[in-house]
């Protein structure tokens, strides 16, 4: 009898954060664990909107996209690999089933379900994020799932967006673990407690886990991310502006109590309000609901507006604010405004004793600080100083090593990092082997 050779190919993640796409087989089964966007590999070439890859040639000309045969909706080879697992909603984990066979089934938590869809509403169609046909299988924590021989079950975790999940999976070599990307000092944080327990018991051969935050890490919890809004926003006497990633609740939970303490509304942009309205529908998730008193919808001055626009505007009448409306009622609103909503500022005109609160990672690369700089020169200019209050969505190290020593794989692949060997030598004197990952490697179990 010929033994099943059980392997990890890592496509994505590589030297990168983020591009997870790691194909597992074990024998004659297949299966990717996450399939998304390589923002580092895609900013070394494109610049959007004036320059974006126009063919999925072009992206695997480039590399961006990896070159296998029988996954993609553009070859007409049969399906290559049998399922997708897709561990939470965040592009870089998610984007690039775009590209992939709608016979090939796609397996991810109901709340990722619903924030791909409601992506796939209110992004602008382009070829590198359409959801449109995808094969959803939704589960929770306490599913399992049969693909061939291969057993999966899926656990969630706390993360900075809800619904994500960490990966079991039972095969013929024994377990291998996936962490996703994952965090124990969030709101949440009994849920990783959970996962890393189970997958202590699973015993594992092999745990593939992200390491973001090896260098210049931040010690918080969102606890003490509530307590600063709180403390920033009861001495503002004018308007406060929020910025903060739309997709994470636990964020928008921390907003809209403070917003209540100090007698203020939250007003969210229609694109928080349409992710809201849909999130509504999970019925295990606590968020503020569009009918809550303490809600409102800020329209910005524009003359078109698209369909999910026009929906939520109509469904929530009494709730839509503008410019106008916002700028008379300065000392009792929380408006959440991003860098690209800055210019509404002109129609609003802030009032001194008002401020923002930058309440997202820190810039990490030159793209990202040029536009941090632009929207310095907006605060200037209006005499608005800026509030940092954040906290990341990823494990700090000495708790992951905890973790990691905890779980006792035989073999350690660390992702989602680029400071893979700083990792390995922090993790040298655990029992397990740390493999540095290379791309399109075939690594044995």
């Amino acid at each position: 009898m010929v033994r099943k050779e059980t392997t990890l190919t890592f496509y994505g993640g590589v030297n990168e954060i983020g591009g997870n796409k790691i194909l597992l087989k074990d024998g004659d089964t297949a299966i990717f664990l996450d399939f998304g966007m390589s923002f580092a590999l895609r900013k070394q070439y494109y610049s959007p909107p004036l320059l974006s890859p126009k063919s999925e040639k072009s992206l695997q000309e480039l590399g961006i996209l990896p070159k296998l045969e029988g996954v993609y909706r553009f070859d007409d080879k049969p399906p290559a690999v049998d399922a997708i697992f897709i561990s939470h909603g965040h592009m870089d984990h998610s984007a690039y089933l775009s590209f992939v066979k709608r016979e090939i089934p796609v397996y991810c938590g109901e709340t990722t379900k619903i924030i791909l869809q409601a992506f796939g509403e209110i992004r602008k169609a382009d070829l590198e994020f359409n959801v449109k046909g995808i094969d959803f299988h939704a589960f929770r924590t306490g599913d399992t799932f049969k693909v061939d021989g291969l057993e999966i079950e899926p656990v969630h975790v706390d993360h900075s967006l809800p619904g994500a999940y960490g990966f079991i999976i039972h095969t013929s070599k024994g377990a291998v673990v996936y962490t996703g990307d994952f965090r124990d000092h969030g709101a949440k944080d009994e849920m990783t407690r959970e996962f890393v327990e189970r997958a202590r018991a699973a015993e594992p051969v092999a745990v593939v886990c992200e390491a973001t935050n090896m260098t210049n890490v931040s010690v918080s919890s969102e606890r003490e991310v509530e307590a600063k809004l709180n403390h920033v926003v009861s001495q503002a006497e004018g308007l406060v502006l929020a910025e903060f990633a739309y997709t994470d609740v636990d964020r928008l939970n921390s907003f809209y109590r403070t917003a209540l303490k100090n007698n203020r509304y939250l007003a969210v942009s229609l694109r928080q309000a349409y992710l809201m309205e849909a999130l509504s529908g999970d019925r295990k998730l606590r968020i503020p609901r569009l009918s809550d008193e303490g809600v409102l919808i800020f329209r910005k001055s524009k003359e078109r507006l698209y369909a999910w626009e026009r929906q939520i505007l109509e469904r929530y009448q009494d709730k839509v604010v503008d410019a106008e409306q916002a700028s008379k009622r300065q000392q009792n609103i929380i408006l959440t405004m991003s860098l690209y909503d800055l210019e509404q500022l002109v129609e609003i005109q802030p009032k001194p004793g008002s401020c923002y609160v930058f309440s997202s990672s820190e810039p990490f690369n030159e793209e990202m600080e040029i536009d941090f700089e632009r929207l310095v020169n907006w605060l200037k200019h209006y005499g608005l100083p800026q509030y940092h209050v954040h906290v990341s969505g990823h494990i700090t190290p000495l708790r992951l090593k905890a973790c990691l020593k905890e779980i006792g794989a035989e073999k350690i692949f660390p992702v989602h990092t680029e400071n893979a060997e700083l990792f390995a030598k922090f993790m040298r004197d655990l029992k397990s082997q740390v493999e540095i990952t290379e791309k399109g490697r075939e690594y044995s179990l």
